[in-house]
């Protein structure tokens, strides 16, 4: 399968996501899908870059200079709201903040269905 796919050269833009772009050198669209969990064990062991977005704020330089120890930064989510979780910098879900054993976690509570399926 991995015959028929090279990497594109990547523009400034397809970087900064890290989305490699694949293309296929034949006109082949009869690629193997996996159509169980025994046939995935290959891509078990791959790393994977997993974030939670407890919210964001912008601010200019000038006032990130005058940040101390201390500081409060009024993010863009409510007490309560749902955060986002990333899978490679992809929006895959969103879940609570939890206290487990004196450290955060999450808790999934809704998968996000990609725009692009």
């Amino acid at each position: 399968m991995s015959d028929n796919l090279n990497l594109d050269e990547m523009s400034d833009s397809q970087t900064e996501t890290d989305d490699p772009v694949l293309k296929k050198d034949s006109n082949l669209d009869n690629f193997d899908i996996p159509s169980s969990a025994a046939d995935l064990e290959p891509v078990y062991e791959i790393p994977v870059k997993v974030s939670a977005i407890l919210g964001k704020t912008h601010m200019t330089v000038s006032q990130l200079l005058k940040l101390n120890k201390g500081a409060i930064i009024e993010l863009d989510k409510k007490v309560g709201e749902a955060i986002d979780i990333y899978v490679n910098n992809n929006l895959v879900a969103r879940g609570e903040v939890v206290v487990v054993d004196d450290k955060l976690g999450i808790t999934m509570t809704e998968v996000v269905k990609s725009a692009n399926k």
